[in-house]
């Protein structure tokens, strides 16, 4: 997954988003499909870093963990709380474990 800041050119209201998919080999893989969508929608974007998750959907789990070799780690702690405004009814954990 990346962590991607969103942001209206000259403007100070920021966002931050979670974007990640399997297909994506490299986390840059997943910001080059992110990037050109949200410029559309008139944002400009900046990858915080990245790591991996694994979604267990069966059992209600997510857990965040790892980093990015290209954009570097980002903070779970925060990825995770994105997270729980969607996944309200999972349990979520991070660490920076590298597997």
């Amino acid at each position: 997954y990346i962590r991607v800041r969103l942001q209206r050119p000259g403007g100070e209201e920021r966002r931050d988003i979670v974007r990640g998919t399997k297909a994506a080999e490299f986390h840059n893989h997943i910001f080059e499909k992110v990037n050109p969508e949200m410029e559309k929608l008139g944002f400009e974007c900046k990858c915080l870093g990245g790591g991996k998750i694994e979604h267990n959907s069966k059992d209600k789990k997510i857990r965040v963990f790892g980093l990015s070799t290209g954009y570097g780690k980002a903070d779970h702690s925060v990825t995770v709380e994105i997270l729980k405004k969607v996944y309200t009814d999972y349990e979520i954990t991070w660490s920076d474990d590298k597997k």
